[in-house]
């Protein structure tokens, strides 16, 4: 299976500011658990980027997503 993705970098203004307008479909924490433990991320969805690739699955190909 071929797929094609686009990936863009936003600045976390920009990533809180489409949080604020609800247009924000999906924001991935890609932080590690111990820094998860210090503060998660209100609505988002925790995968450790060590974990990324082989958990790709659970991620809706038809959504953007924020990687942060």
């Amino acid at each position: 299976m071929n797929t094609k993705s686009k990936v863009a970098e936003i600045l976390p203004k920009e990533v809180s500011e489409k949080v604020r307008q609800g247009k924000a479909q999906s924001i991935i924490d890609v932080r590690e658990d111990e820094e998860v433990a210090q503060g998660k991320i209100p609505g988002a969805y925790h995968i450790p980027l060590g974990e990324l690739e082989n958990r790709l699955h659970e991620i809706d190909k038809d959504k953007e997503h924020f990687l942060v």
